[in-house]
C-alpha cells in the first residue's frame, strides 16, 4: 500500500471472480490468544440480560415492529468514518455531488488556479484562431430550391464542421490536463490531504499521453460505430436508404451510449492505478458490471447540472454580447448572416471560462467518486482508503 490513497493495483479483487476475504478493523484478525482475541473471563453461557428493570414487577419487552422482540440496549452501528470529503462507505447519488461539490470548495485554490488558467488559454485561443484562421461560415439562400437547396445544405454543414473543429479539439485538450490533475486533487481530498497545484501536475503530468491515447481511442471507437450504422443507408441514397440511415443511426447511437457508459470509469483507473490504456478500459467494465444503469443514471443526472448551470451562465452573457455588438445585433434582427466583432467574442467568452470553471470541476468530480464508490462496494477500498487516512483501528497489514 503505498501513501498515495492506494489507489493500489486490483490484483485479485471481487470485479476479477474472487472473493474479497478482507477482515474488518473491528473483527478478530486470527484465532491466537484466549478465545480469539476475546477476554479470557467472559460470563457463563445462558447469563446475559438486557439493561433496564427486571423481576417480577418489571414490564414486558416492546415487541417492538412486526410484534418481534426487539435487542434492548444495543447501540446503533457507528457511522462511516469520513476523513475527507466523503463517508467511506457505498456512496450514494447525493453524496457522489455533494462530494464532487466539496471538493471544490475545500481546494478552491488549487481547483480554481487549473481549471481557470486552462480555461482562459483554451479560450483566448478559439477566439482567435475563429477570427483569424477560420473562413466565414457559409449562408443559404432561403429561397433555392432543389438540388440547389441540397447543394448549399452541403456546404453549410461542410462549413459548420470546418468552423467548429478547432474548437472541438482546443476544449478536448483543456479538458484532458483539467481531468487529469483534478483526479489526483479529489483521490487527495478522499483523505483529507490537502494538495498543492504543481503537486498534481507533477503526480499527472507522466499520465497524460495515455489519458489522451485512451480519448482518442475513445473517439476512433465513436466515429467507427457510427459511421457502420450510418454509411449503408446514405450509400443507397433513396427514400428506403434514408429510412435505413436513421435506423442505422438509432441503433449505433445505442451501441456508443452503451460503450462509454461501460468505459466512463477508464480515465480515472488510467490516472489513479496507473494501468495502461487496455488494462484501464478493462478494469472499467468490470466495475461496471451489474451496475450500468445506475452508471447511466448519475451520468446523466450530472450532464443536466452541467446543462443547467451552461444555460444559466450563457444565455445572460449571449444577450449581453449581442446587445453590445452593434453590428450583430443589426444583422440578427434583420436575418442577414451575423459578422459579430470584438465586443461579442470577448464577452461571450468570458462567459465560457466561467462556465467551463465550474463544470470541469464537477464533471471530474463525479467521474473519480464514482470509481472509488465502485471499488468500494466491489473491492473493500474503504479500507485501505482509511489506513490511507492514518484512521485509528486500522493498521498497515495488506
Amino acid at each position: 500500500m503505498n501513501d498515495t490513497p492506494g489507489w493500489a493495483s486490483p490484483g485479485s479483487a471481487p470485479s476479477d471472480g474472487q472473493e474479497a476475504g478482507v477482515p474488518r478493523p473491528s473483527e478478530p484478525i486470527d484465532g491466537s490468544g484466549p478465545a480469539g482475541n476475546w477476554s479470557s473471563t467472559q460470563p457463563p453461557a445462558g447469563q446475559w440480560s438486557p439493561p433496564g428493570p427486571s423481576g417480577p414487577g418489571a414490564p414486558p419487552p416492546d415487541p417492538g415492529w412486526g410484534g418481534r422482540p426487539q435487542a434492548v440496549g444495543w447501540a446503533q452501528p457507528p457511522a462511516a468514518a469520513k476523513p475527507g470529503v466523503i463517508p467511506l462507505r457505498p456512496l450514494g447519488v447525493g453524496e457522489i455531488l455533494d462530494g464532487a461539490v466539496s471538493t471544490m470548495r475545500a481546494h478552491w485554490r488549487t481547483v480554481l488556479g487549473i481549471t481557470l488558467t486552462v480555461s482562459v488559454i483554451a479560450q483566448v485561443t478559439i477566439i482567435l484562431v475563429q477570427r483569424y484562421l477560420l473562413p466565414e461560415p457559409a449562408s443559404i439562400d432561403p429561397n433555392a430550391t432543389g438540388a440547389e437547396a441540397l447543394r448549399q445544405a452541403a456546404d453549410s454543414m461542410q462549413s459548420s464542421l470546418i468552423y467548429s473543429a478547432p474548437s472541438t479539439l482546443v476544449t478536448l485538450i483543456a479538458t484532458l490536463f483539467t481531468t487529469s490533475v483534478l483526479t489526483i486533487v479529489i483521490s487527495r481530498s478522499v483523505v483529507g490531504r490537502s494538495v498543492t497545484l504543481s503537486e498534481a501536475w507533477t503526480e499527472a503530468r507522466p499520465r497524460l499521453l495515455q489519458l489522451l491515447g485512451l480519448t482518442l481511442l475513445l473517439t476512433l471507437m465513436t466515429v467507427a460505430i457510427m459511421a457502420v450504422g450510418v454509411l449503408p443507408g446514405v450509400l443507397i441514397g433513396s427514400a428506403a436508404g434514408v429510412a435505413l440511415a436513421l435506423l442505422g443511426f438509432l441503433a449505433a447511437t445505442a451501441v456508443i451510449i452503451w460503450l462509454m457508459v461501460r468505459f466512463c470509469l477508464a480515465p480515472p483507473a488510467l490516472m489513479l492505478e496507473r494501468q495502461s490504456i487496455t488494462v484501464s478500459m478493462r478494469r472499467s467494465a468490470k466495475l461496471v458490471r451489474g451496475a450500468w444503469w445506475r452508471t447511466f443514471g448519475i451520468l446523466i443526472l450530472t450532464s443536466l447540472l452541467t446543462l443547467i448551470v451552461t444555460l444559466i451562465i450563457a444565455i445572460p452573457f449571449g444577450i449581453i454580447a449581442i446587445v453590445v455588438d452593434g453590428n450583430g445585433m443589426g444583422a440578427f434582427l434583420t436575418g442577414k448572416p451575423t459578422d459579430f466583432g470584438w465586443p461579442f467574442l470577448i464577452i461571450s467568452g468570458i462567459g465560457e471560462v466561467i462556465i467551463s470553471t465550474i463544470t470541469y470541476p464537477l464533471s471530474a468530480g463525479v467521474m473519480a467518486l464514482l470509481y472509488v464508490d465502485q471499488r468500494i462496494r466491489r473491492e473493500a477500498l474503504d479500507l485501505e482508503l482509511a489506513r490511507a487516512a492514518g484512521l485509528p483501528g486500522y493498521d498497515s497489514r495488506s
